[in-house]
């Protein structure tokens, strides 16, 4: 069959990008929302970049901006004792010190896997995204359980909104269970100071992932000693890991300090936010899971069956994604994202 461009339908006015894929040849229009939309002989369409609202009525997870691409993020400085190690990013603003790590003066024992932003312009604006997150996290309403002053060592939690009008503690083993759900999430608020006791843990079930755990902290967190825990700390003054503890997830405070003393800060692959392809018949949906999908989350890639019928679709996600390039391959639509 002879493959030629097809005419261009119902592409808007405020389209300013056209690209050309010779492959069943199509044409995607970039418009000045974020969709794409990719037209061919069997009559497929894309759109993209609308962060993922799961059916069930739970929570929505925390946008954290560029403030995600850190493991560590302090306002006033960053310190370590020991051989802390970081994998990500580190960084401080308005402040500017950073001690204990190699590759800064004076130097030490601790390292960092990514790069240290310390007091610079990437720092700042990851400081103004915390801030946004920290309040997202702070004013959440939906259904929230009580909570307040409660020590939640062997307890089970689903997920919700878990609201302490005071402090909150673990000692001991905190479960958290997705129920089956890998989007469930878990959103802690604690007007004051979130405390661990040493040895402590917080323990995933049921599919949970790190990704989508926020403990939203009105003061101070204070890990204690060999304390194993998971999620995303998001501080309004400090931050502070006794030695041996390990932290599965971030360690952002917005004003003071993060002091770690050989300590392990990693953002695991569960860190990484799903990336579900859904579709749809029309483009105002309902949108579902698109059949037959699969996700490459090291290169960044989606694969699906090319469908007989015009099909929509969405790349779904707790963070926003950008399609950077289409294919079409074997029979199947290859999209690559960022």
């Amino acid at each position: 069959m002879e493959s030629r461009p097809v005419p261009q339908r119902d592409a808007p006015d405020d389209y300013q990008e056209e690209k050309y894929c010779m492959m069943r040849t199509c044409k995607t229009y970039i418009g000045m929302m974020g969709t794409k939309r990719i037209f061919m002989g069997l009559g497929l369409a894309v759109a993209v970049m609308f962060p993922h609202l799961d059916s069930k009525a739970g929570q929505a997870p925390v946008q954290l901006g560029s403030a995600g691409n850190f493991s560590v993020l302090a306002g006033s400085t960053v310190t370590s004792t020991g051989g802390t190690t970081v994998a990500g990013d580190l960084g401080v603003w308005a402040g500017t010190a950073v001690t204990g790590f190699a590759g800064i003066p004076p130097g030490g024992p601790g390292t960092v896997s990514g790069t240290i932003h310390a007091g610079d312009a990437v720092a700042q604006t990851a400081q103004g995204d915390l801030t946004t997150a920290y309040n997202d996290a702070a004013g959440r309403t939906l259904a929230p359980v009580d909570v307040a002053n409660a020590d939640l060592g062997g307890r089970t939690l689903a997920p919700g909104l878990y609201k302490s009008s005071g402090t909150l503690a673990i000692t001991g083993n905190l479960t958290l269970d997705a129920q089956g759900d890998p989007n469930a999430v878990f959103i802690f608020q604690i007007a004051s100071s979130l405390n661990t006791a040493a040895g402590s843990q917080v323990i995933l079930s049921g599919g949970a992932s790190v990704a989508n755990i926020y403990w939203q902290v009105g003061s101070s967190a204070t890990l204690g000693t060999t304390t194993i825990f998971k999620g995303t700390i998001l501080a309004d003054q400090s931050i502070s890991l006794a030695t041996g503890a390990t932290l599965d997830g971030r360690a952002l405070t917005r004003i003071g300090a993060v002091t770690l003393d050989a300590n392990t800060i990693t953002i695991s692959n569960t860190v990484i936010a799903p990336v579900i392809l859904v579709s749809a018949a029309v483009a105002a949906g309902p949108y579902t899971d698109a059949s037959g999908h699969s996700v490459d989350a090291t290169t960044r890639t989606i694969t699906v069956p090319v469908s007989g019928s015009m099909q929509y679709y969405r790349i779904a996600s707790a963070t926003a994604l950008t399609i950077t390039n289409i294919t079409i391959s074997g029979g199947n639509v290859v999209i690559t994202y960022n």
